[in-house]
């Protein structure tokens, strides 16, 4: 039996969601688009919402392109939504919790 690997090819995939996750609390921009006065956590996290749908479907496209695409049920979901927040736990510590200089 051979040891189960993962290919470079997922090991981006990974970055790509780490990143994604993290993207809202870069910007006072909703989707680096529209300007907000004060972007607060409700709008990060609708956001997060978005980059998480944008996420599973590059996963769904390249499950795709493999082969057959398994059905999910809502405890998948719930796991991959919960992975989502803790991703974006490094954008979110650095937004609202640290001490940002006025500029």
């Amino acid at each position: 039996m051979q040891p189960v690997t993962l290919s470079i090819e997922s090991w981006i995939f990974i970055l790509v969601a780490l990143v994604a996750a993290n993207l809202p609390f870069l910007s006072q921009k909703f989707l680096f688009i529209v300007r907000l006065n004060k972007k607060h956590i409700g709008w990060c996290l609708l956001e997060m919402l978005v980059w998480y749908a944008v996420v599973g479907f590059i996963a769904y496209a390249l499950e795709a392109s493999i082969g057959n695409v398994f059905a999910k049920r809502w405890e998948f979901f719930a796991i991959t939504i919960s992975l989502f927040l803790v991703a974006a736990f490094p954008g979110f510590t650095w937004r609202f919790l640290l001490k940002h200089r006025a500029e």
